[in-house]
């Protein structure tokens, strides 16, 4: 009887039999979510989806929201829902507990939603921003690299050559 032992899992796997521990679903991560934060999540979730054509997917220990790209995410916790939601400008409000770039253009913002009645505006209007940025960014395509038109930059020996007798 050939296999091996998953490293991660401890579990046994017949050789040739496919295995992977990491894969999640939605309804794992918010299986064991109380009944306020389940609503809470419930209420998210259909407010997300009003927006439009995007793919929700669970991952590792979140479940990721996106278009070409992720406009934000959630993580259910024991005790609250902790979104991050990727916006062009950093929002300072009560709701927010940090902000912080996450790229040139993006900046994440972390929000915990303990109860369903939290996930209305302004929070709803941030989700709906982010949405319409990502559309924004993926219409844009990706950022095209500049060539050299100028003349050559000098070679490292010269410069030092020069920076010395300076």
């Amino acid at each position: 009887m050939a296999g091996r032992e998953c490293y991660h899992c401890k579990q046994w796997i017949e050789e040739g039999e496919p295995h992977d521990c990491w894969t999640t679903t939605e309804a794992a991560l918010t299986a064991d979510l109380s009944e306020d934060l389940r609503e809470a999540w419930e209420r998210l979730r259909e407010t997300a989806s009003e927006f439009g054509d995007q793919r929700v997917y669970a991952s590792h220990h979140s479940i990721m929201f996106s278009r070409k790209s992720c406009y934000f995410f959630v993580r259910p916790r024991r005790n609250f829902l902790e979104l991050c939601i990727f916006l062009g400008r950093a929002i300072r409000a009560p709701q927010i507990r940090r902000a912080d770039r996450s790229s040139k253009s993006k900046v994440y913002h972390i929000i915990h939603v303990r109860h369903r009645d939290e996930v209305e505006a302004p929070i709803t209007d941030w989700l709906r921003e982010a949405y319409e940025l990502s559309a924004v960014r993926a219409a844009k395509g990706p950022k095209k690299r500049r060539t050299r038109t100028s003349r050559p930059r000098p070679k490292r020996k010269r410069a030092k050559a020069a920076r010395k007798s300076a």
